[in-house]
């Protein structure tokens, strides 16, 4: 059956090898990142849902987005950091900074709305991140008003997409206590613990 459960996990990752009908995903994955996440490692038990998964990840981080995949990542991260999701987090400043976003200016995202390293049109993406992460819900007809002056509706049809599923791998991981890997702890510890952050259960 091989790996289940691990000292920081409540559900914890099966190995590479344990569903071999994902191995096409998890060729792409490695490809992508370097490495196949613990989430999806732990999502193996049910391949249905990894191939779901993956196939809507493949969408929402397209070459072919209308908006800079750097910045949606940022996006992403300001929804995880709503939720408390140190793993997502650290996942996220990690795509970031590979997609092309200053280190400086991922140090500033806490600080987006005085900022000047962001743009009117980054924070109304980044306010919307915020406001579809809160419980409840705190988008209002005035912020999407605000988003229309920025955003097409391809463009929020993304950025939305990228929020819902910060919220579903928010609780996710934080259910499961997704053990983090090295790289993204490492991208973690030098960029965000300044400003915080901690992988708490994430890592112990």
């Amino acid at each position: 059956m091989g790996q289940t459960s691990s000292p920081s996990a409540r559900l914890g990752p099966l190995p590479l090898g344990h569903a071999p009908e994902l191995a096409e995903a998890f060729a792409a994955l490695v490809g992508t990142l370097g490495f196949v996440p613990n989430s999806i490692l732990t999502m193996q038990r049910q391949p249905d849902l990894v191939k779901g998964f993956t196939h809507l990840q493949r969408a929402l981080w397209s070459p072919d987005s209308l908006v800079d995949r750097g910045f949606k990542r940022l996006v992403a991260h300001m929804a995880s950091r709503a939720a408390g999701d140190a793993y997502s987090m650290a996942h996220t400043a990690s795509g970031a900074l590979h997609f092309g976003i200053d280190a400086q200016k991922l140090a500033a995202v806490g600080d987006y709305r005085v900022s000047p390293l962001f743009s009117s049109a980054e924070r109304a993406a980044l306010d919307l991140a915020v406001a579809a992460s809160a419980h409840p819900n705190a988008v209002d007809d005035g912020l999407f008003t605000t988003l229309r002056m920025h955003w097409s509706e391809r463009q929020i049809v993304e950025l939305v997409g990228v929020i819902a599923m910060a919220g579903f791998l928010s609780r996710w991981n934080m259910t499961f206590a997704t053990p983090i890997e090295d790289e993204p702890y490492a991208v973690g510890v030098r960029h965000l613990a300044p400003h915080g952050w901690t992988a708490g259960q994430h890592r112990r």
